[in-house]
């Protein structure tokens, strides 16, 4: 019995074998890179430059960090070299979280404009 569980073991082990240092490294200075990029929008182009506040830079900034969030689940979490089925699964509950999320924020803010007068 505990012959058949090291073979499960070893060939799960083979199918999550190290990356090697150079992919690593690779994936460190794409986020280097995108948190440099960051740095310098909000730095550069926003506090002394010619963009402004507003819903492009906000667009900008949450599109660089689930990039961001995406190199680090896929690379150092190992989920990109996970089957299609447990992606499909994570993601599912990834975007209900986001869209539950969405609905209490939604839900609050129109409780705060209209329920304001009750309570203050």
């Amino acid at each position: 019995m505990s012959d058949s569980n090291s073979h499960i073991e070893h060939a799960h082990d083979a199918d999550h074998a190290a990356m090697p240092k150079r992919t690593i490294w690779k994936v460190f200075f794409y986020l280097l890179a995108i948190t440099c990029l960051e740095f310098f929008i909000a730095l550069v182009l926003v506090y002394n430059g010619p963009l402004e506040k507003g819903p492009l830079v906000n667009f900008t900034y949450v599109v660089l960090t689930l990039l961001k969030a995406y190199y680090i689940v896929a690379y150092f979490m190992h989920l990109k070299f996970e089957k299609m089925g447990f992606i499909v699964s994570t993601l599912i509950g990834f975007v209900l979280i986001v869209y539950f999320i969405i609905l209490l924020l939604t839900e609050g803010s129109y409780l705060h404009i209209h329920l304001n007068h009750v309570f203050g």
